[in-house]
């Protein structure tokens, strides 16, 4: 619908606007990598990795990488001074807790959950889901937290916050088996297949659909039963919406509650942002997302509002989207 909207209204000054107009930062990223535990899956998070940070590059995005140091000894006196989580906490806090530009943190490795405390695993001290709210608090940018751990679901309710989209592995902390919902979003999120909407990039809801749907037939293709579930939310209810309730990038089900479902922000959230995009200000960008926004809830109150009512108000949404490029 993006891409539409978009070509029907500004095919015109769009191109000229984003020749002139120069490419802007359209994020951060603090990728945390946990303990390997089995040597096996070594290359599986080697290749994650390496996609998070390619995907970085061709984003032009400041990306940091906080792993465990090769051969360091966490028992250590030093390694207890300066541990893997202590280095987290200092990528994280050195960053401007507000702004408009979106901070991805990207979780690799196992968790675990003892049915009260929800964990991930790190070299030392783990992170629970408590500390990781309360490095939060504060943040009123964007944050988008990709948590593709074992037992990941657990986290989901803990970081539910206004702005901010929680993508975990598993459906709760009771699915601990190993996750291969990392390396598929790893390859999602740069993988120009998974632009599901063909607008010239992956957003956070794409990247999350190709995962969730890769991960599903590599069950299917190995007969063995479906041990993870990833969710999304990014309506602050901490509940998540899985990928089979999708039909496109547009959920095809209805939440018992009435509220609405999640995607509609995650589909506004690109790490490796077309040309386009990355031609407007963050302050245009977040303009022009909010006023996105408002065509998709309206979409779907056209059935109660009638014909003359529902083009009306688009029409004036239309407007105000088009008001935003030059001539």
């Amino acid at each position: 619908m993006r891409a539409a909207l978009f070509w029907c209204c500004f095919c015109l000054a769009a191109p000229a606007f984003c020749q002139e107009a120069k490419p802007q930062a359209s994020a951060e990223m603090v990728v945390l990598s946990g303990v390997v535990g089995e040597e096996s899956l070594a290359e599986d998070f080697k290749a994650a990795i390496e996609s998070w940070e390619e995907a970085a590059r061709k984003g032009d995005v400041k990306a940091v990488v906080v792993a465990p140091r090769a051969g360091s000894e966490s028992s250590s006196a030093s390694a207890a001074v300066d541990s893997q989580l202590v280095r987290f906490n200092r990528a994280v806090e050195t960053l401007q807790p507000g702004g408009l530009i979106p901070l991805w943190l990207v979780m690799i490795g196992h968790g675990t959950f003892d049915g009260i405390d929800a964990k991930f695993n790190l070299e030392g001290p783990d992170l629970s889901a408590a500390h990781l709210v309360a490095l939060l608090r504060g943040f009123t940018r964007p944050v988008v937290v990709v948590h593709c751990a074992s037992a990941s679901g657990a986290f989901l309710s803990a970081l539910k916050a206004p702005n901010r989209v929680v993508v975990t592995a598993t459906k709760s902390g009771f699915e601990q088996n190993y996750t291969r919902f990392g390396r598929a979003m790893a390859a999602a999120i740069g993988d120009v297949e998974s632009d599901l909407d063909h607008d010239g990039q992956v957003s956070l809801l794409e990247a999350f659909l190709s995962a969730a749907h890769r991960v599903s037939d590599f069950y299917k293709s190995e007969g063995r039963m479906l041990t993870e579930h990833p969710l999304l939310d990014d309506n602050g209810d901490g509940k998540g919406t899985p990928a089979e309730w999708y039909r496109g990038v547009r959920p095809a089900k209805k939440s018992g509650d009435g509220v609405a479902l999640d995607g509609l922000r995650a589909h506004q959230i690109h790490l490796v942002a077309n040309a386009r995009d990355r031609a407007l200000t963050p302050e245009v960008r977040d303009k022009r997302d909010a006023l996105e926004f408002e065509i998709f809830k309206l979409r779907d109150k056209k059935p109660e509002l009638g014909e003359a009512a529902y083009y009306g108000r688009l029409e004036k949404l239309l407007l105000e989207l088009g008001a935003l490029y030059p001539p």
